[in-house]
């Protein structure tokens, strides 16, 4: 067996530009400013950020700590709903709000045999309880709360909003935590550029 060692020195090269895309990104996102900006240019940032993070997903080691055990702390629902979102967010590209968002149960499944993650997602908690997840924003000394809402009817093939299954700035953090979490074990250290 052919055995690398990681990181090479392009993946270097290549987690640098990636690493500081995605923390410019998190960092962005995370402030409160970001969310007076347009709607369009949030989304237009959130699927950068998401772009960004699959591209970081091909490094071999984050595959280790995803398909391992060593996850950060979140449920099985809290990862389906993270990869709902980005999938969502990746696969419909058609829209340049998240308030105009839907999905609809036959465009889910349109060029597919079997159902695709998002189709599962809703099918399978479809006429749920509403979820409520918590997180820390540690600059910010503050816990933000997120409520997910199941939709009550998801195989009768009408829109389903993403808007009205999570707000946007609740989702989009909630996302971008996840992600940052799963990137940070493969961090040593974070050095600060000075820009003149």
């Amino acid at each position: 067996m052919n055995e690398q060692i990681h990181p090479s020195k392009i993946e270097i090269e290549f987690l640098n530009i990636a690493y500081n895309r995605f923390i410019d990104l998190f960092r962005e996102i995370m402030e409160d400013e970001f969310w007076k900006k347009d709607p369009k240019y949030r989304l237009y940032r959130t699927k950068e950020i998401f772009s960004v993070y699959s591209e970081i997903l091909k490094y071999p080691p984050i595959q280790w700590v995803i398909e391992g055990n060593k996850r950060p702390n979140f449920s099985d629902v809290g990862r389906t709903l993270f990869k709902f979102i980005r999938n969502v967010l990746l696969h419909f590209p058609f829209f340049d709000e998240w308030a105009e968002i839907w999905i609809k149960r036959s465009i889910v499944n349109l060029y597919s045999t079997k159902p695709q993650l998002v189709d599962r997602f809703l099918f399978e908690n479809e006429g749920k309880e509403d979820l409520k997840y918590r997180f820390w924003e540690e600059d910010k000394k503050r816990m933000t709360y997120v409520s997910i809402k199941f939709p009550r009817n998801y195989t009768a093939d009408e829109k389903i909003y993403m808007k009205d299954i999570i707000k946007e700035r609740e989702g989009v953090k909630f996302s971008i935590i996840f992600m940052d979490n799963i990137l940070k074990t493969q961090i040593e250290e974070i050095k600060e550029i000075q820009h003149s």
